[in-house]
């Protein structure tokens, strides 16, 4: 088990100087996969995005296998405000009607998945945009959540509409495309067993990903530095009971407990590791894979 300090990373890592520390770490990681989850607001600026399509770059020439989910949430409320489009949330979801799912698939699966090819192209690489609907790489059913009402204090069913979580994955495009030496960029958008198109939070769509190709780990990048303790201090290193018992004692809240939960799942269909980082740090994702500091929060089984 490697050093994981609480202090702070370096700020700023040369390319000599991260491929310098890589060197003894590549090993552990030839060959293998690496799902990354790819979102917050580091997809917004153009040199954060840079950095980490250079990160994805030479990971695939150092022999990893990277596979890339992105979100897009910004870019998707950006685009329905310039259509007129009025958004609503219910249980930290957008509820997706059908006008709505239209321009989470144009916004996903187009522009945002494009661009990020064409970053990594810039850096290098070889990528390839695909969403779930792919191959039938991943089925989605449709997913509801329970609210309680204000005013009746009551709980209540709510319908988000075309909101989906992964059903099934079938892992034989992911094969193919990393067989053929490319990096696949993957959007959460998938379709049902009814023929609807659903969109999947990014976090349970990478997750389910990493699960079907057990994958060696799976990168969370988020807008916090990891998971916190209750001093709003770094916790570097948890396993699943510790994760159950840190939900339990209302240590980890809000928005965390999903990528907790997600984190939780991918372990239990073989995942080795899984990490929560920050995703705006230069570089993070060299960080914790090729540096004895790591970066974020590790959790394992």
């Amino acid at each position: 088990m490697t050093d994981r300090s609480s202090s702070p990373a370096p700020d700023v890592f040369t390319r000599a100087e991260m491929l310098v520390q890589a060197l003894p770490h590549m090993q552990r990681y030839d060959q293998q996969v690496v799902v990354i989850k790819y979102g917050g607001h580091a997809m917004g600026d153009a040199a954060a995005a840079a950095n980490f399509a250079e990160d994805v770059v030479l990971l695939e020439q150092s022999g990893v296998r990277p596979i890339v989910v992105h979100g897009g949430g910004p870019q998707i409320g950006g685009m329905l405000s310039r259509l007129g489009i009025q958004s609503e949330f219910q249980a930290g979801l957008r509820v997706t009607d059908k006008a709505t799912i239209e321009v989470v698939e144009m916004v996903l699966a187009g522009s945002i998945n494009k661009q990020l090819v064409g970053t990594i192209a810039a850096e290098g690489g070889r990528a390839i945009g695909l969403c779930g609907k792919d191959g039938n790489m991943v089925t989605a059913r449709k997913v509801s959540r329970s609210v309680v009402d204000e005013q009746t204090q009551t709980e209540k069913t709510v319908d988000l509409g075309f909101v989906g979580e992964p059903q099934r994955v079938n892992r034989a495009v992911l094969d193919a495309v990393l067989g053929a030496e490319l990096i696949p960029v993957l959007a959460p958008v998938a379709p049902g067993d009814d023929g609807a198109t659903y969109n999947i939070n990014a976090d349970t769509f990478a997750g389910a990903i990493a699960g079907a190709m057990r994958a060696k780990r799976l990168l969370l990048l988020t807008d916090v530095p990891g998971v916190l303790d209750k001093n709003r201090q770094l916790l570097p290193e948890l396993t699943i009971e510790d994760c159950r018992r840190l939900i339990a004692d209302g240590t980890i809240t809000g928005g965390m407990i999903p990528k907790v939960e997600t984190c939780i799942y991918a372990l239990e269909q073989g995942v080795e590791g899984v990490v929560i980082l920050d995703g705006k740090v230069p570089h993070s994702v060299l960080l914790e894979l090729y540096t004895d500091h790591g970066a974020g929060t590790l959790i394992v089984r």
